[in-house]
């Protein structure tokens, strides 16, 4: 059955649209451009959500959020059509295998009979798209390898409503991962690991310049300030503002109490992140052996709002033994934090950053 709703990454083509990334804790806005293959933010905006409003990457309060929505896009005025990026562990992606097919009509109508015993959702209940990753070889003669993504319809109605309520005219949903690779730049020899760490930690890796796995974990820098919250029974503004503050090194103190509980906050959640991230490659490459093959991820594109603290950066190369790099997007006049805060939004923006 083929979805009535926009579909994940076929948004209007030859038209500026704003980038829109909704996620725990904060609505970020960006108009940017793609100049002699340079990625050229020319506005961004944030507001703040108040804690609940987005759960996981999902919609809870949809006419809470329209309101924020109208505020922060009237307040700047921004353009009203909107690339909407999705990021929660209740989209499903699956690596399908199958025979060469030219024709992308018949190609999807292929994936669709595939989706319907891959996916744990009813297929009319879910909204579908799909990346070819390419050709492989298998002992069964050539295949096309696809990326299948599937998001429960009932999910991206409660965000277009949200949106559409606030006067937005959504041109497009994107998978959130998608639009960090386009931020950060896939075209790198061998895998990449792409990490955008904020309201939730949203990982993709690339190889050779092809994503061919994504995954969101729960566990973000929001995470931390309800937890930090909770602990010292301040607000979760404050929270977040007392994380921000924490600079990293290398000699953790082991103190959970005082002026060190943001830090131990940071830490913990720290090691959880890593965890996360070395237990998705490893289950990826257990659960498909034919993609284990130059999948080693050999450096780390980090982003989010992450970046806003000192040494968080170097502290998690330290946990997972790779190099990792901050990356963000440059943000002139942007009205509340750095520039890796807006790099999703960013990618959303666009439809391709040359290499």
């Amino acid at each position: 059955m083929k979805p009535s709703l926009p579909k994940l990454r076929r948004p209007a083509r030859n038209r500026t649209v704003t980038g829109l990334e909704i996620e725990p804790g904060v609505v970020r806005a960006v108009q940017a451009s793609v100049v002699n293959g340079r990625l050229v933010v020319e506005t961004a905006a944030s507001a703040a959500l108040a804690p609940g409003v987005v759960r996981d990457g999902e919609v809870v309060e949809p006419e809470i959020l329209a309101e924020v929505l109208s505020a922060l896009f009237a307040e700047h005025n921004l353009d009203k059509h909107v690339r909407i990026g999705v990021a929660n562990q209740r989209i499903v992606m699956r690596h399908l295998l199958l025979p060469p097919i030219s024709d992308a009509k018949e190609l999807t109508t292929a994936l669709h009979f595939m989706a319907a015993d891959e996916l744990p959702m009813p297929i009319d209940q879910a909204v579908l798209d799909h990346v070819v990753l390419g050709p492989v070889d298998t002992p069964e003669g050539p295949r096309t390898r696809v990326l299948l993504v599937a998001a429960r319809r009932s999910m991206i109605e409660s965000l277009l409503a949200a949106a559409t309520t606030a006067g937005l005219r959504p041109a497009g949903v994107d998978l959130a991962a998608f639009a960090m690779v386009r931020a950060l730049g896939a075209a790198q020899p061998g895998a990449t690991l792409h990490l955008a760490v904020g309201g939730v930690v949203n990982l993709a890796v690339t190889r050779d310049g092809e994503c061919v796995f994504t995954r969101v974990v729960a566990g973000g820098m929001e995470t931390m300030a309800a937890e930090l919250a909770e602990r010292q029974a301040v607000t979760v503004e404050d929270a977040r503002l007392a994380l921000q503050q924490v600079r990293l090194q290398d000699d953790e103190p082991d103190s959970e109490s005082g002026p060190d509980e943001a830090r131990a906050v940071l830490v913990d959640g720290l090691r959880r992140i890593a965890g996360d991230i070395r237990n998705s490659i490893d289950f990826h490459l257990g659960a498909d052996p034919s993609m284990a093959e130059g999948l080693a991820v050999e450096r780390v594109l980090l982003t989010g709002s992450a970046l806003n603290v000192g040494g968080f950066a170097e502290a998690l190369s330290t946990r997972l033994s790779l190099p990792v790099e901050a990356v963000g997007v440059d943000v002139d006049g942007a009205d509340t934090d750095g520039r890796g805060s807006y790099a999703v939004a960013a990618g959303l923006a666009v439809e391709a950053v040359a290499a």
